[in-house]
C-alpha cells in the first residue's frame, strides 16, 4: 500500500513463536515515545497476502493515536506453513487467540484492543470474537468473507476435497482486476514476492463454510463492531455481509455499506469516506 505522505515511523518486523513452535511474521508501527495511545489495533490480513500490504491504514490509525500490530498468518507472507496451507482446521483462530494474548499483555491497563479483520482476515476475527468477546474490546470487519460465491461444481469439490486430500493446493481463483478500481493497487499486488495464489482444500472449506457460522450467531452479538464492506464487492459475496446485519443488534453493530467500491475498500480511488467512518466510529469509542 501507498502512504500518502502520512508521518509515521517505519514499522518494526520481529517474529512470533507459535505454541506448536511455528514463527509467525509481526509488524508494529509504534507511536512516538511521548505520545500516549488511545489503544492498540490487532489487524488481521486476507487470503493470499500479508500484514505488511496495511502500511496505509496502520499510518493512518498511528495518526489518530493508535498504537497498530499486525501479523502474517499461517501460510502467508513471511510466517511458517506452506502457501495457503492449514495445519488444522482451528489453525487461525488459535493464533489469533495467542496474538490477542500477546497485544493483551502489551496494552497499558485501560486501553481498548481492536480487532480490525479484512476478508478472510474478517472471517478469523469475527469468528474469534463471537467464540471470545471478552478479550477483546471492539471489532472492525472491513470485506468480511461471511458470503462466497462458490457455485456448481466447484462447490462439490469442497465437499469432498476435504475429507481425502485436506492439504491438497490448488490456485485461489482471485481476479486480481476486482481488487480496487485503482489499477497501481493491481499492479502492486501481483508485483508483491509476499502475494500467493495458493488455496488448500482444508483452507477453502474453512472459507467457505466459517461465513454461514457467524451469521447464525449474529443475533447474539456482543462485541462492539463496525461492519463495512464493498457494495459493489466481486470477490466475497455482499450478501453474508447484509445477512449478518440484519440479524445482529443494532445496539452492537454499526453497519455501512459503500455502493460502487470493490473488495479492498481502504484501497480505492475515493477510499477517504472509508476512513473517515472508520475515524469517526473509533472516536465515538475512545
Amino acid at each position: 500500500m501507498i502512504a500518502l505522505g502520512m508521518s509515521s515511523a517505519p514499522s518494526i518486523l520481529t517474529t512470533f513463536t507459535a505454541s506448536d513452535g511455528d514463527n509467525l511474521a509481526v509488524q508494529h508501527w509504534p507511536l512516538p515515545d511521548d505520545v500516549r495511545p488511545r489503544g492498540v489495533v490487532l489487524l488481521v490480513h486476507g487470503l493470499g497476502e500479508h500484514a505488511g500490504r496495511y502500511d496505509r491504514v496502520a499510518r493512518r490509525l498511528a495518526e489518530w493515536g493508535f498504537e497498530v500490530r499486525g501479523y502474517d498468518q499461517f501460510g502467508h507472507g513471511e510466517s511458517g506453513g506452506a502457501r495457503g496451507a492449514l495445519s488444522s482446521d482451528t489453525r487461525l483462530l488459535d493464533d489469533l487467540g495467542e496474538m490477542v494474548e500477546a497485544a493483551r499483555t502489551r496494552t497499558p491497563d485501560g486501553l481498548p484492543l481492536i480487532l480490525l479483520g479484512h476478508s478472510m482476515g474478517g472471517l478469523v476475527a469475527a469468528q474469534y470474537a463471537a467464540a471470545h468477546p471478552g478479550t477483546i474490546d471492539a471489532l472492525v470487519l472491513s470485506s468480511p468473507a461471511l458470503g462466497t460465491r462458490v457455485r456448481g461444481w466447484r462447490r462439490f469439490l469442497l465437499r469432498t476435497l476435504p475429507r481425502f486430500a485436506p492439504n491438497l493446493r490448488v490456485g485461489n481463483g482471485l481476479q486480481t482486476r476486482w481488487l480496487s478500481h485503482d489499477p497501481e493497487v493491481e499492479r502492486a499486488y501481483l508485483a508483491d514476492p509476499l502475494v500467493h495464489d495458493r488455496i488448500s482444500a482444508r483452507l477453502a472449506r474453512y472459507i467457505t463454510e466459517g461465513g454461514s457460522e457467524v451469521v447464525a450467531q449474529a443475533s447474539r452479538w456482543k462485541v462492539p463492531t463496525l461492519l463495512m464492506y464493498a457494495g459493489a464487492d466481486r470477490l466475497v459475496d455482499p450478501a453474508g455481509s447484509r445477512a449478518f446485519a440484519a440479524a445482529a443488534p443494532a445496539d452492537r453493530v454499526t453497519t455501512r455499506c459503500f455502493d460502487g467500491l470493490y473488495h479492498e475498500i481502504f484501497n480505492e480511488q475515493e477510499a477517504q469516506p472509508v476512513f473517515d467512518c472508520l475515524q469517526h466510529w473509533l472516536d465515538e469509542r475512545c
